[in-house]
C-alpha cells in the first residue's frame, strides 16, 4: 500500500510561501512609496529655495516646479498617488497640475 502525502503539510507550506510573497510585495510597495516621498520632498525643497532666493517667477523656480512635477509624475506612474509635502499626505487624484500645492506662495 502506497502512503498518501501529508496534505496538511503541503497546505501549510503553500500558505507560508503565499504569505512570504505577500510580505515581499508589501515591502516593495513601501520602498517605492518611500522613494516617491523622498523625491517629492527634495523637489519641493528645491522649489522653496528657488522662490526664496530668486523669486516666484524666476527661471530657477520654473525649473524647480518642473522637477516637482516630474517627482509627482513618477509617483503617479508607479502607484497612482502622489505625495504632497505641504500637507504631508498622499493624494489619489491627479490634481497637482491644477495648481494644487505647488509651493508658489512659500
Amino acid at each position: 500500500m502506497q502512503k498518501r502525502p501529508n496534505s496538511w503539510h503541503s497546505k501549510l507550506t503553500l500558505a507560508g510561501a503565499g504569505i512570504a510573497a505577500f510580505a515581499m510585495l508589501l515591502g516593495a510597495l513601501q520602498l517605492r512609496a518611500n522613494e516617491c516621498q523622498k523625491r517629492t520632498e527634495k523637489a519641493a525643497h528645491h522649489l522653496h529655495d528657488a522662490v526664496v532666493h530668486h523669486g516666484d517667477h524666476s527661471p530657477q523656480a520654473d525649473r524647480a516646479r518642473h522637477e516637482l512635477n516630474d517627482a509627482r509624475e513618477y509617483c503617479w506612474d508607479h502607484g497612482h498617488r502622489w505625495w504632497d509635502s505641504d500637507s504631508q499626505q498622499w493624494h489619489s487624484n491627479h490634481g497637482w497640475d491644477n495648481g494644487q500645492s505647488d509651493h508658489d506662495s512659500h
